[in-house]
């Protein structure tokens, strides 16, 4: 028995196939979700989802949104979405050293704020 994974973002659909299993980062903490789940809707907090294909385990990144689970269908609608193989690690860990920049060069709280926000 499997599961219909679903991940949308405002101008994508990044996921639409069968998985066996997700573990799922939610404002209250991790879920692991299997067939036959019980019916729940909850805040997907920004963090890594993790899918299992079979023996295969898969990683997408997600910023925050809302997910709905029921009837082993799992629909998942975030800010945006980025699948682990798609991450080029050279590029984000660029991208995190200029943010990290930003944020030391911060000075009052709006840029502090922004500054922070870069770092997500």
């Amino acid at each position: 028995m499997s599961l219909n994974l679903c991940v949308l973002t405002p101008n994508r659909i990044v996921w639409d196939s069968e998985v066996k299993e997700i573990i799922l980062l939610t404002n209250s903490g991790q879920i692991g979700v299997l067939p036959n789940h019980a019916p729940i809707a909850t805040a997907v907090d920004i963090g890594i989802l993790r899918i299992r294909l079979n023996d295969q385990w898969l990683t997408m990144a997600l910023m925050g949104g809302f997910s709905r689970i029921g009837n082993n269908e799992i629909t998942i609608l975030v800010n945006d979405a980025e699948k682990g193989s798609d991450i080029d690690p050279q590029e984000a860990q660029q991208t995190l050293e200029i943010a990290e920049a930003s944020l030391r060069k911060a000075e009052g709280k709006r840029q502090t704020i922004e500054a922070n926000l870069g770092l997500i």
